[in-house]
C-alpha cells in the first residue's frame, strides 16, 4: 500500500476538509464530552468554536489531531478516516496540520529562527528549505528583526507570532488554534486575530477555539457553539453560503 501523503491528498479535495459524522466521545465512567456531533468544515473556511468550559471544544480539536478517538461515529480529514489511521502514520499526519496553543510552547533555550526551523527539521527539510522558509514565515508574522531573540526577550504577542510562524512553516492547509489569545492583552489579541484572518485569506483553513466574544463579533466568521457536548448553534456571519447555516436559537448570542 502506498504511503499516506496528506499534502498530496488534500490538494485533490476542495471540500470538506474536516468532517464529523455522528461523533460521540465518552471518558471515564461514561461521561460524554461530545454527543452525536455532525460537522463539516470546508477548504478555505475560517471557523470559530465557542462555548463554556467543559462544553467539548478541546475534545473536538483532540479528535481532529487524533490525540483521542471517538467512542462512536467517524472523523474524516481530507477524505481519510482519522479513526483508522495507523499508529505509524499519526506523527506524519499531525505534522501536516499547523497547531497553535494558548501557552505558545516555544523552546526557551533556542532563538526565534531556531524555534521556527525546528518544525522544518522534524519533517526532514534540508538546509536550503530552512533558509528560504523560515525568513519567509517570520516576515509574514512581522518578526523579521527578531531572528536572534530568545523567547523570554519577547512580549507575549511576539511569542505567539513565533508560534504561528512555526505552525505555518511547513505550509499546512489546516491551522488549528486553541485559545491563541488567552494570555494576551486586547491590543495583541486584535493583532493576532487579524493575522489569522490574513493567513486564512492566503488559502489556509483556520479553526479557532476561543472565549473571546469581542473578537468573534468583530471578525464576523462562521461560529460553532457547543453546549454540554452538543452543537447548539452553527452560524455563518460573513455571507458564506454552505450547508451549515442551521442552528438552534439558545439565546447565547
Amino acid at each position: 500500500m502506498a504511503e499516506f501523503d496528506f499534502m498530496r491528498e488534500i490538494n485533490k479535495i476542495e471540500m470538506p476538509v474536516i468532517s464529523f459524522e455522528h461523533v460521540s466521545k465518552a471518558y471515564k465512567k461514561g461521561v460524554e464530552a461530545l454527543t452525536d456531533i455532525n460537522l463539516t468544515i470546508n477548504k478555505g473556511e475560517f471557523v470559530f468554536i465557542v462555548g463554556d468550559s467543559g462544553s467539548g471544544k478541546s475534545t473536538l480539536l483532540k479528535l481532529m489531531l487524533k490525540e483521542t478517538i471517538p467512542t462512536k461515529g467517524k472523523v474524516y480529514v481530507v477524505g481519510h478516516s482519522v479513526n483508522r489511521l495507523r499508529r505509524t502514520r499519526v506523527a506524519k499526519y499531525r505534522r501536516s496540520i499547523g497547531v497553535v496553543f494558548q501557552d505558545f510552547r516555544l523552546l526557551k533555550d533556542r532563538n526565534v529562527f531556531e524555534n521556527v526551523a525546528f518544525a522544518q527539521r522534524v519533517i526532514g527539510a534540508g538546509a536550503s528549505s530552512i533558509r528560504h522558509q523560515v525568513p519567509k514565515m517570520l516576515s509574514l508574522v512581522g518578526l523579521s528583526d527578531k531572528y536572534n531573540a530568545k523567547p523570554d526577550e519577547l512580549s507575549g504577542g511576539q511569542q505567539q507570532r513565533v508560534a504561528l510562524a512555526r505552525a505555518l512553516v511547513n505550509n499546512p492547509v489546516i491551522l488549528l488554534a486553541d485559545e491563541p489569545t488567552g494570555n494576551l492583552d486586547p491590543t495583541n489579541t486584535r493583532e493576532i486575530m487579524h493575522l489569522l484572518e490574513d493567513i486564512n485569506k492566503r488559502g489556509t483553513t483556520v479553526v479557532v477555539v476561543t472565549h473571546n466574544q469581542e473578537m468573534v463579533d468583530e471578525l464576523q466568521k462562521r461560529v460553532i457553539t457547543l453546549k454540554g457536548g452538543k452543537i447548539v448553534r452553527d452560524e455563518e456571519r460573513s455571507g458564506y453560503r454552505g450547508a451549515h447555516n442551521h442552528y438552534e436559537d439558545t439565546g447565547i448570542y
